[in-house]
């Protein structure tokens, strides 16, 4: 699928579309300039007012688990989030109402729930979607965002790819 985005579009409405329709291919009419030093301090302050949940099922064993504690720790490190927490479906904690109350700290406005999943599947579409609408109710004051699963983004082809030639030790 292919949108074409005239000229004059707004840089950052452009990045977020790429980052919700990643299956989309965008052409511009001129070059995507660097964002400008208003635009830096702006994502910058919104980031500061955003917590990130992510999400994996659980797993009864610990070192299954302790994969998304490291993710969200490499997150940290690379992002200007104001909190990256952790939380899990079922088997083990913390939960995801649990992981919806640490993200939700004073200044936070928005907290995307961002599953660490492959497909939208029933745990994506049913379960996240009602911890979404639980969390929303709980606490009015915080927008909720259900982020898509890592799905078929075009870098989960270079991952599959490189771990086709890796062997389980």
């Amino acid at each position: 699928m292919l949108c074409h985005c005239p000229q004059g579009t707004d840089t950052l409405r452009l990045l977020k579309a790429r980052f919700y329709y990643y299956a989309v291919e965008h052409h511009l009419s001129q070059p995507l300039n660097p964002p400008r030093i208003e635009e830096t301090t702006f994502m910058h302050a919104r980031q500061q007012s955003i917590a990130i949940l992510l999400i994996a099922h659980g797993s009864r064993r610990p070192q299954a688990n302790a994969d998304l504690v490291e993710l969200a720790a490499q997150v940290r490190e690379r992002s200007e989030f104001a909190a990256v927490e952790v939380a899990y479906l079922e088997l083990t904690e913390p939960t995801i109402p649990d992981g919806i109350a640490a993200c939700v700290q004073p200044g936070i406005e928005s907290v995307r729930l961002l599953p660490y999943f492959l497909s939208a599947g029933v745990h994506v579409i049913e379960d996240l979607e009602q911890h979404r609408q639980d969390a929303e109710t709980k606490y009015p004051h915080v927008t909720f965002e259900l982020c898509p699963p890592l799905g078929l983004h075009p870098k989960i082809v270079d991952v599959v790819l490189d771990r086709s030639e890796e062997r389980m030790p």
